[in-house]
């Protein structure tokens, strides 16, 4: 009776750290990718509900987006699912239906937020859809610089007026910015559900993968490509393409030659020409 006591206790035990384990587990983690230097990815980590955005999920995010602001060593940052075949499926309704007016209300002003911390990051981003993205899932993509789409992935969309809403998370105001107003108001009146060749037609998306290879893949070999420029002259140049839209093309001009002039001096600068007067790849430091 005391050996099948003990034993009856260890399971208990083994299950109660499982759990403790899952409830530990984060939703979002940043991950610098070993074998690219400069590339960190920003994982989405709840494969069970396909990444839907509970508000742990937005807490973990919008912690890594902070982290990652501060990080100089990442050069081009990419969002992606910790796991294949998903991306993000907008806000979690199930936990959205145990939610408060308040817990909404707070929930949706964080959600605004998160996404307003993601387009304002200093480095380039990338999305890597390899899965459903819908509702604030796509909203989410359009706060990146750019969009990879896996060749299979079959839903991408806006679906909120077909439950009663709109889009609440920037979906509105960004996809008019993206595509145009006319396609921003088919896609969200009809709430259609793009398949990825036609996203990438319609300019959801920026780049469809080959049938060889993931989204996330091909957002590595884009994201290689990035980091092979100067740290500094890419923040530079993503400031001065995200002011262009809200100033007049004189003071666009203007902002543009005074960020400019900031990387005149830099060490990269520099070994930029001495690279180019010997012949060689330059060696950025981020200096």
């Amino acid at each position: 009776m005391l050996h099948i006591g003990r034993m009856m206790t260890i399971r208990l035990s083994r299950q109660s750290c499982r759990r403790l384990f899952s409830t530990q587990a984060p939703e979002a983690f940043l991950e610098p990718l070993q074998s690219h230097l400069g590339i960190t990815c920003l994982s989405l980590n709840r494969p069970q509900a396909k990444n839907a955005i509970s508000m742990k999920l937005l807490h973990e995010f919008r912690e890594c987006l902070e982290t990652a602001k501060y990080d100089k060593s990442i050069r081009a940052l990419i969002i992606r699912s910790s796991t294949m075949g998903s991306f993000c499926a907008g806000a979690d309704l199930a936990e959205r239906r145990t939610m408060s007016q308040i817990q909404v209300t707070k929930f949706l002003s964080d959600l605004r937020a998160a996404f307003g911390q993601l387009e304002a990051l200093p480095m380039p981003t990338i999305a890597a859809i390899d899965g459903p993205a819908l509702g604030g899932g796509l909203e989410l993509s359009f706060a990146c610089d750019l969009r990879v789409a896996g060749h299979d992935v079959t839903k991408i969309g806006l679906p909120e007026t077909r439950l009663g809403i709109i889009p609440g998370a920037g979906g509105t105001q960004r996809a008019v910015r993206l595509l145009g107003m006319p396609k921003a108001k088919v896609l969200i009146f009809t709430a259609r559900m793009l398949r990825a060749q036609e996203a990438l037609e319609w300019g959801v998306v920026d780049y469809v993968s080959s049938p060889s290879t993931s989204a996330f893949e091909r957002a590595v070999e884009l994201a290689q490509e990035i980091t092979k420029s100067a740290p500094l002259a890419l923040r530079a140049a993503k400031q001065a393409i995200s002011r262009a839209a809200d100033l007049s093309l004189e003071s666009g001009l203007d902002f543009e030659r005074a960020t400019y002039e900031v990387l005149l001096p830099t060490k990269d600068r520099l070994e930029a020409l001495e690279a180019f007067k010997e012949k060689r790849q330059p060696v950025f430091k981020g200096e």
